[in-house]
């Protein structure tokens, strides 16, 4: 017969809480020791051994790259929190309790970033304010792939915009959703596929056939807490006062135009809630012609934060709670 392990849920809700006061509270986890710069140099030593004149073999190589590094990166965490919750949970059993939940609560932060997106778009709506284009050219690289240098303020403004929208999925709500089915370790799991996708999934003749799997999983990753992000995304736009009927209107209209089938809808979530229009040229165009500020960066964080936290509180404390419902764990 199913039952509800209270302690689990507790010690599961908690965690999350607590990774996100961290986040809040303490901002991002130091290079040097942050597990996600870990996972990047790990996948930066294989990538070039990887390269092989068979395009089969190729897809092969990365299908097993991705495999390779999460069970390089999963197990560990599984293992460490297995120990802890084995071991010290009960001798003495407080203080068990307090090392399972701050060391998962920080395990867990590493595998999201919302106060990463202020340390770097914050300096981008400063520097635009006071008309200074080249310091704005010198902080955009650090989000987006496009080169600054052919970028004007609006477009530099959009560029900012838009990867607050689709970072809102790909560095909080996703590694939240995986969080919700698998724990920590589904988190480091969804954390390794988003790093391939940003460091393999290109389509040049080096990495076509390596970066292939890694994109298809990624995509498959992220549909679903795409979908539902953008529709937070319009309610939390009507709680910071945003334009939340706008935000859906736009979603409805414009989420299938870009060439990602899921960042289209939280781009144009965004772009409707902000009643204007962001562009990535010669590529898609979301939203209906409207102004564009720096002030618009500032709204578009305060939307993702607000996204963060109603995806935390309607999505995955349920999903938390049936799974510990169904299977005990």
């Amino acid at each position: 017969m199913f039952t509800l392990d209270y302690t689990l849920l507790a010690n599961a809700v908690i965690i999350f809480a607590l990774g996100f006061l961290i986040d809040t509270l303490l901002g991002e986890i130091p290079d040097k020791i942050h597990p996600t710069v870990g996972i990047g140099k790990i996948i930066g030593y294989l990538k070039p051994k990887l390269n092989n004149k068979n395009p089969k073999i190729e897809k092969i190589n990365g299908t097993l790259l991705l495999i390779g590094v999460a069970t390089l990166v999963a197990v560990p965490v599984s293992l460490s929190l297995w120990f802890i919750h084995t071991y010290l949970w009960t001798t003495p059993y407080y203080l068990g309790v307090l090392c399972y939940i701050i060391i998962g609560a920080v395990l867990f932060k590493a595998t999201f970033a919302i106060s990463c997106m202020h340390r770097y778009t914050i300096p981008i709506a400063k520097a635009l304010k006071n008309n200074d284009l080249d310091k704005a050219r010198k902080y955009l690289p650090y989000i987006v792939r496009r080169d600054p240098n052919s970028l004007n303020e609006e477009q530099i403004t959009s560029a900012t915009i838009e990867s607050i929208a689709e970072s809102t999925t790909d560095g909080i709500t996703g590694p939240f959703f995986f969080f919700a089915f698998l724990g920590i370790p589904g988190a480091f799991i969804y954390r390794v596929i988003n790093t391939l996708d940003s460091m393999v999934a290109y389509k040049t003749p080096e990495l076509r056939n390596i970066g292939w799997f890694s994109a298809k999983i990624d995509t498959a990753a992220n549909y679903i807490p795409a979908r539902l992000t953008s529709l937070l995304m319009v309610a939390a736009a009507g709680l910071v006062g945003a334009n939340a009927k706008e935000s859906w209107r736009i979603l409805k209209r414009d989420k299938n135009k870009t060439t990602s089938p899921n960042a289209g809808y939280t781009i144009s979530a965004m772009a409707g809630a902000l009643e204007t229009q962001l562009t990535k040229p010669d590529h898609y165009t979301l939203g209906d012609k409207g102004p564009l500020t720096p002030n618009d960066i500032i709204k578009a964080l305060q939307i993702m934060e607000t996204t963060a936290l109603l995806f935390g509180l309607i999505i995955i404390i349920p999903i938390i709670a049936l799974r510990i419902y169904l299977i005990g764990i």
